[in-house]
């Protein structure tokens, strides 16, 4: 279920759905990394970088090689398919062709045989990551095949076998607790692409091994990669190259335009709020929050949901603002209340300087939940406004720790930050934004959802507390899960409690992969997969480097909204 209609390739480029309106030929956007905001945004009225505008744009010949590809889909043979498939999800185009992807990946699934007629690790392993990506009870006994019942390891063979490794190791990301063999085989394929990348007298190979180790598939963001992986395409067993890459990089220019409209959308939404200029240590960030739903949300067609979930992501981070660099614990106090009294009138018992924001996130959240009525004939407004309010009390409740100088214990502390972390904010509104959980019979979707937002927010807010680094250098108290765990060590090093946080993390992924299954059976795909996106964002988003800067998300903004 979407809330826009499905375009047809030369309708992407000749209008754009935005917020229900129809913008041609529109502005672009430039972003200006040494400014003293390096996350404004500033609109570009000589459209510098629009492909459209300067080039014009071939539909006749972007529909040919959509349907070149289709039929290549319908008649490629033995495992090519399969490779077909994993190109076009690695070069961010597999929107076009979702009926015959689901097709290919259905006949896998119901031959008896499945993994029999592939007798390689590379070979095996695609196919079952593959399947389990798409929601496929697919057993990880697969693999025991390859194992040496004497050693226990998977063959001297395969210590030589690059491609096979790395399809092992990539396979492995997708295990869930409990799966032996699937710990097995991350270990073992990690081992020996270590070993590959220390005797390794290729820059190429070099290239594609420390990729792979740093960002396996199924945790990393696809379009984070995609470009690099259409300029390096080497076609399939000698078909394709030409094919894919032009048509890759044609929709990656409309995709690029696309995501330019939407972010002036939401930079203009946001300068119209007022609140930058009014509370001065706010973050002034859209273009990093519009970055969430960019990478969450992948299909070019869902521009308005990406746009309304931008809004919501604003406020997580305004209100965060709030409770952490300007309110009193009393001030604070009376914030919460109001939200949870949600009413208009109440935002007079406020301290000045909350009242527009209050203001603001009211009008907000009521508009978007009054836009769903009007796709949907169903209004979420009272389970959204809920959710603001779970997500004040836990920041309220982290304001009063702080404040009394008294840290809870480490699990106490994570309880409260699964909600303070705004993905089960977040998670809500997307969820009603795709359509789900507004009917009696879809009542059970709030539930899965939200088990599945509980997950990604343990790996954010583990992820967020291993930073090394405030964001932009804010001065307040937020708290962190390893100091919280420290205290509650005797002899503990902070060396070893870094260590143990990244083992619950791992631990999570295999929790959200299971989560994730249970929900592409319920036809919960498309939230599912947003959710995944969601936490492969985090590591972008949380990643300081030395210099105290998120230069792989500056690499990634770069990359989807200026081919730079």
């Amino acid at each position: 279920m979407e809330m826009t209609k499905v375009l047809s390739p030369s309708q992407y480029l000749s209008m754009h759905i935005i917020s229900g309106n129809i913008v041609q030929n529109g502005r672009s956007i430039q972003v200006s990394w040494r400014s003293s905001n390096k996350w404004a945004v500033q609109e570009d009225l000589l459209r510098a970088t629009s492909t459209y505008n300067q080039d014009g744009f071939d539909s006749t010949k972007f529909g040919l090689l959509v349907k070149d590809v289709k039929y290549a889909l319908r008649t490629e043979t033995n495992n090519n398919n399969l490779v077909l498939v994993d190109t076009l999800q690695r070069m961010g185009i597999e929107h076009h062709f979702q009926e015959e992807i689901q097709s290919i990946l259905q006949k896998e699934y119901e031959r008896s045989a499945c993994f029999l007629k592939y007798q390689n690790h590379h070979d095996i392993s695609l196919c079952f990551r593959l399947l389990r990506q798409e929601g496929y009870h697919v057993s990880a006994d697969v693999f025991k095949k390859f194992k040496n019942n004497d050693d226990g390891t998977f063959g001297l063979n395969l210590s030589q076998d690059l491609n096979g490794l790395i399809g092992l190791y990539e396979a492995s990301q997708l295990g869930v607790e409990g799966e032996h063999i699937v710990d097995v085989i991350a270990n073992f394929s990690g081992e020996h692409l270590n070993a590959f990348l220390a005797n390794s007298d290729s820059c190429d190979k070099a290239r594609i091994i420390k990729e792979t180790l740093k960002y396996p598939y199924h945790k990393s963001l696809a379009s984070c990669k995609a470009k690099s992986f259409i300029n390096n395409f080497k076609g399939i067993n000698g078909w394709g190259k030409s094919t894919l890459q032009e048509l890759a990089n044609m929709d990656y220019s409309i995709t690029k335009e696309i995501h330019q409209h939407e972010l002036i959308q939401v930079s203009r939404w946001w300068r119209s709020l007022g609140l930058a200029e009014e509370l001065k240590l706010l973050r002034d960030q859209p273009l990093k929050w519009y970055s969430w739903p960019m990478a969450m949300l992948t299909d070019p067609k869902m521009s308005q949901q990406r746009i309304e979930l931008a809004k919501c992501i604003s406020f997580v981070y305004v209100i965060d603002d709030i409770f952490d660099v300007y309110g009193t614990v009393g001030e604070l106090t009376l914030f919460t209340q109001a939200v949870n009294r949600w009413e208009l009138c109440a935002m007079m018992d406020l301290p000045e300087y909350m009242r527009s924001t209050y203001k603001a996130l009211y009008d907000t959240i009521n508009s978007i939940g009054y836009n769903i009525y009007k796709i949907y004939g169903r209004n979420p407004t009272q389970n959204l406004r809920n959710t603001w309010a779970n997500l004040c009390n836990a920041f309220l409740k982290e304001a009063k720790w702080f404040a009394s100088g008294e840290l809870p214990t480490a699990d106490v502390y994570l309880k409260n930050g699964l909600v303070s972390s705004g993905v089960h904010t977040v998670l809500l509104h997307m969820l009603y934004l795709l359509g789900f959980g507004l009917t009696n019979q879809n009542s059970i979707y709030l539930e899965d959802s939200s088990v599945m937002a509980s997950s990604v927010a343990t790996i954010l807010r583990l992820w967020d507390d291993l930073g090394s680094a405030k964001d932009e250098n804010q001065e307040g108290n937020d708290g962190s899960y390893i100091e919280c765990y420290m205290k509650g060590q005797k002899n503990g090093s902070i060396e070893l409690a870094r260590e143990y946080v990244v083992k619950l993390i791992e631990d999570e992924w295999k929790q959200l992969n299971k989560k994730h299954f249970n929900l592409m059976d319920q036809s919960l795909g498309s939230f599912s997969k947003a959710s995944l996106n969601l936490a492969r964002m985090v590591p972008l988003m949380y990643n300081y480097d030395d210099k105290q800067s998120l230069h792989v998300l500056q690499e990634y903004i770069n990359s989807m909204l200026y081919d730079v």
